[in-house]
């Protein structure tokens, strides 16, 4: 089977999480910059083993759109005219990086390390997976 990928899709840095084979549980991937993602995702899913792409939706307590969808909706069009056969999923990633930082306290991380956006950014990632495979069942 194959797996799904998550974009946390930011302006300057993107987190990206997978799932394993039998999507099951959503591990983080890594943190890339946002300028090079196009690129990876050529690479990557050019390779088939990604059937599905859920892109973080970011929006506020209100339920409307977040501002950072003015340059998401780019990337989301790109994506669907490039990946036409890949479904492009958009999840509600209300809270993720205030979830991250939670995860991270909890994990027992250093401050340094919690410092670091780029974990921040795929464990938002692999937290917006997580929650759209408990959305599945």
């Amino acid at each position: 089977m194959a797996r799904i990928l998550a974009i946390d899709y930011g302006k300057k840095r993107t987190g990206l999480a997978i799932t394993d084979t039998l999507r099951i549980t959503a591990n983080p991937l890594l943190t890339i910059d946002t300028d090079a993602l196009q690129n990876w995702l050529l690479t990557e899913l050019g390779k088939g083993e990604i059937d599905t792409v859920v892109i973080g939706r970011p929006t506020q307590l209100n339920g409307q759109e977040s501002e950072s969808m003015q340059y998401i909706r780019p990337f989301m069009a790109w994506f669907r005219s490039t990946f036409a056969q890949i479904p492009l999923v958009e999840y509600d990633e209300r809270f993720t990086s205030t979830l991250a930082h939670q995860a991270m306290l909890a994990g027992g991380m250093k401050k340094m390390q919690r410092r670091d956006k780029t974990v921040v950014d795929k464990l938002a990632a692999c937290i917006i997976l997580e929650d759209y495979l408990t959305s599945q069942q």
